[in-house]
């Protein structure tokens, strides 16, 4: 396999303040193949606007040789007929865990995106699910739980170095969890930083982002299990650093070990 074979695509959220134009010299000009696109309120373009503005969106990266591979977005009609107009393949989300606890949240999300099901098919565009530390589906196993009784076609599942790092997972075990599922990966790293000194009666911590090199995720190890079990879709590289500051440098950074791994 080579860097061909992959998509490397960037979540563009740390970089609402740029116009279209800039946004597209940008990732351009790291060597990305595409984006996804944080589709919320306060970017570029909001989830209202959808149906109209995507496909605007997507005519301006094309220009550059930039695909729209995602959006994270929410899960409203319009947003999927944004995606289909733009020729955009997925909607990128995540389940939380409600008041109501655990198996009763997958029982309510699940009900959820079966009626969900029909959008996908009337549009043709997927629902992906990501594992997130915290409130959410925290690991691959979660995620595999939740999704089993769904189609890929229809329900994918987004694996998370950094997140499944983040639960105690292996790379190699993690994907192959969620093989069947699997929609996209993304690429990021973290570790965890005590918050509390030796004498403290209750230990805090907490999670620091940080680049591709440095935590608890190993990218080349879960690089060679895709290249292993023949992956050729697309690596996003979701560029959360607690160094905000100094994102433009570790991004760059990133991109090209991300490239050299494959």
């Amino acid at each position: 396999m080579t860097a061909n074979a992959i998509q490397f695509s960037l979540f563009t959220k740390p970089w609402k303040g740029k116009s279209v134009e800039q946004l597209a010299e940008f990732v351009g000009g790291l060597g990305f193949d595409g984006i996804e696109f944080p589709l919320r309120q306060g970017y570029q373009l909001e989830p209202q606007n959808a149906e109209q503005g995507l496909p605007r969106l997507a005519e301006t990266l094309k220009s550059h040789g930039l695909q729209i591979f995602s959006v994270a977005s929410s899960t409203e009609e319009q947003v999927f007929a944004g995606c289909a107009a733009a020729g955009i393949p997925m909607i990128r989300i995540m389940i939380e865990v409600g008041q109501d606890g655990y198996l009763e949240t997958i029982r309510r999300e699940r009900r959820r995106l079966h009626e969900l099901v029909p959008l996908c098919e009337k549009y043709g565009v997927r629902l992906g699910v990501q594992q997130h530390y915290g409130d959410c589906l925290v690991d691959s196993m979660s995620l595999r739980y939740f999704l089993q009784e769904f189609d890929p076609k229809h329900i994918g599942a987004i694996w998370d170095s950094a997140h499944d790092a983040l639960a105690g997972q292996v790379p190699e075990f993690g994907l192959d969890t969620v093989w069947e599922h699997l929609s996209m990966v993304n690429f990021k790293n973290a570790y965890y930083v005590r918050k509390t000194g030796p004498e403290a009666l209750d230990v805090e911590w907490k999670r620091h982002f940080t680049s591709g090199r440095q935590g608890l995720a190993s990218w080349p190890r879960a690089a060679n299990y895709l290249k292993f079990r023949g992956y050729l879709g697309v690596v996003c590289l979701t560029a959360e650093y607690d160094a905000e500051e100094e994102v433009n440098r570790l991004i760059a950074e990133d991109i090209a070990y991300a490239k050299s791994l494959f």
